[in-house]
């Protein structure tokens, strides 16, 4: 076993990795680029709903209460005419990218830290940089891209999209397993 707080370095110099490597692709490589296309219609789609005063908020639409109700003639021809979606209603306003960054940042030192935690209960001060990179390596990968795969498999996200952030999340775990190699504890 390792100390968890002597794994305090390579946590935070991994999530800034992850951080800068998450911005280069989103912002240089352009991958994300066609992860959500533009409505046909978009105007008039958003001149419908706006008089609506939808709250901020995931919905799903058509929504049966309960299991008695989607078997339902009526819910089943909501469904069959459409259209059927699963959406998030964002805050109207200009975006907040800083708060967002900031959380992105949180959310890659809360990966980290699990990474560490999960490390320092497996492996010894001095273990070699393949062992240190393989167990990290593994548990990064688990908190950065496994759990997208739902939104794909229950909500229809695109296939296209999951895969592209997965690779992000392969990405983002090899620099966390490559900076815990490097700065474990000897």
């Amino acid at each position: 076993m390792t100390d968890l707080l002597a794994l305090w370095l390579p946590i935070l110099v991994s999530a800034v990795l992850v951080f800068i490597a998450s911005s280069v692709i989103h912002m240089v490589l352009g991958w994300h680029n066609q992860d959500y296309p533009k409505m046909a219609q978009e105007d008039r789609f958003m001149e419908a709903l706006r008089p609506l005063g939808i709250e901020p908020g995931d919905y799903m639409v058509p929504r049966a209460s309960g299991m008695k109700e989607m078997q339902a003639p009526e819910f089943r021809e909501k469904r069959s005419k459409g259209p059927v979606m699963v959406v998030t209603v964002m805050p109207n306003g200009p975006w907040g990218m800083g708060r967002m960054l900031v959380w992105w940042f949180v959310y890659s030192l809360i990966v980290s830290l699990f990474a560490a935690y999960i490390g320092s209960r497996t492996l010894a001060p001095g273990t070699h940089y393949i062992r240190v990179f393989q167990i990290v390596g593994a548990t990064a990968f688990i908190g950065y891209a496994l759990a997208l795969w739902q939104m794909s498999i229950w909500y229809a996200r695109s296939l296209r999209t999951t895969i592209l952030s997965n690779v992000d999340g392969l990405i983002y775990s090899l620099l966390t397993a490559g900076t815990f190699g490097w700065l474990w504890p000897k």
